[in-house]
């Protein structure tokens, strides 16, 4: 029986998606809930899985193209074989039918057949190193690069073997090189809000410094019983999240956006905690902050990287926000002016730590030190309210029994 499979449903905010890979091609073997394509959005990666066991019999949409929720984009018969050399349960078959099956045309993408049709091509000569041993556009660009060494190397001794052959294209110029590959639809999504941030928010940046050297004290004497009780390691971020939401309480314009002409005050500190993944940055929110422990923050984390490392978040996971906290720290950068995330009005920068000689009661001490920036949105938030936010943010760190004590 055949059955079409579709986009699904898009979140209400998502207006279409793009067909990111693949991972079966028309004739292979499927299992049961075994995952055919990911789908990417602005936001997410949406995996379709096979609806039951059987072969994916046609591909409607190809890698690239642009898709609507509920559009067919597949043909996928249950129950079918892969093949009549793989039904058949010959072992000897199924390399002849493995190669074939990498020349086909019908699997290969239109970047491949246009080079394949230009250069007068045979697939079956041609070695695929994609999923299944599929042929890619760079598997034929260096197939046809060795087969101009092989051409030159041949050449008459009064030839000039320097010279390319006149039909080569320009990848293979050999010195000069580009390629051109098209935006991620979250890469895209990401240089469209931070444009619009740039464009409509007036932003400011001011900056402080944090001594370290409490939190860490903290840290090294607390962490192993604190692992060994909540199963989960105790870093600097939820000390980081628990200043900022005290804070926030304090200063609710940091805590506010702007609608239309309306400001709008949250009474709750949904934190949205910056995330690096193969996609690109991504933000998902720690909901209600403000009432979270030190362990319950470090467990959302994690599970935020463990998911934004396996493409697995959720468009709930990314959605809303009032504050965000970036640390770019982690990849060594000492100092930046992070860019605000709309709606929101302000975000944290977090940096390197690195210790610096610093003057305390009049003497000179070797401290592990950390420079904080704020990006504020200065529409809704002023100077004094901007730089009282984050001098209370350092001060909570530098003394972190006030987190504790509420004071």
């Amino acid at each position: 029986m055949s059955i079409e499979i579709k986009v699904p449903v898009l979140p209400e905010s998502v207006a279409d998606a793009t067909i990111a890979t693949w991972h079966k091609q028309p004739g292979e073997a499927v299992s049961r809930d075994e995952n055919l394509v990911d789908i990417e959005t602005d936001k997410v990666v949406l995996e379709v899985v096979a609806p039951a066991d059987g072969i994916l019999k046609e591909i409607k949409e190809e890698e690239g193209e642009t898709v609507l929720a509920e559009q067919v984009i597949a043909i996928f018969e249950e129950g079918g074989a892969a093949g009549g050399s793989e039904a058949s349960g010959s072992e000897d078959s199924a390399p002849a039918a493995e190669d074939s099956g990498s020349s086909d045309s019908d699997t290969l993408s239109p970047a491949v057949r246009r080079l394949i049709a230009e250069h007068d091509l045979d697939p079956a000569k041609i070695t695929g190193t994609g999923k299944g041993g599929r042929l890619s556009k760079e598997d034929v660009l260096a197939y046809l690069n060795k087969k101009k060494e092989s051409d030159i190397s041949k050449a008459p001794a009064n030839v000039n073997k320097s010279a390319a052959p006149a039909a080569a294209p320009a990848e293979l110029a050999g010195q000069r090189t580009e390629k051109r590959v098209p935006m991620t639809r979250l890469r895209a999504r990401i240089a469209e809000r931070l444009v619009e941030a740039q464009q409509t928010a007036a932003i400011l940046t001011t900056f402080n410094e944090v001594n370290m050297k409490p939190i860490m004290d903290l840290r090294s004497k607390y962490k192993d019983q604190f692992e060994k009780t909540h199963d989960v390691r105790l870093g600097f971020m939820s000390f980081f999240v628990k200043a900022a939401t005290e804070a926030l309480k304090r200063f609710p314009a940091v805590n506010a956006s702007i609608d239309g002409k309306d400001t709008v005050y949250h009474g709750f500190c949904d934190v949205g905690i910056a995330v690096s993944s193969p996609r690109g940055l991504v933000v998902p929110i720690l909901r209600n902050a403000e009432n979270m422990g030190l362990a319950e923050i470090e467990s959302t984390i994690r599970g935020f990287g463990s998911k934004a490392k396996n493409n697995q978040l959720t468009v709930e996971d990314l959605t809303g926000g009032t504050f965000t906290i970036s640390n770019g720290g982690v990849f060594g950068s000492l100092l930046s002016t992070p860019i605000i995330n709309p709606p929101q009005s302000a975000i944290l920068g977090m940096h390197k730590i690195q210790e610096r000689p610093m003057v305390v009661d009049g003497k000179i001490e070797i401290l592990p030190m950390m420079y904080l920036a704020l990006s504020y949105d200065h529409r809704i938030i002023d100077g004094k309210e901007s730089v009282s936010f984050l001098v209370t943010i350092k001060e909570l760190l530098e003394d972190p029994a006030r987190l504790i004590l509420d004071i």
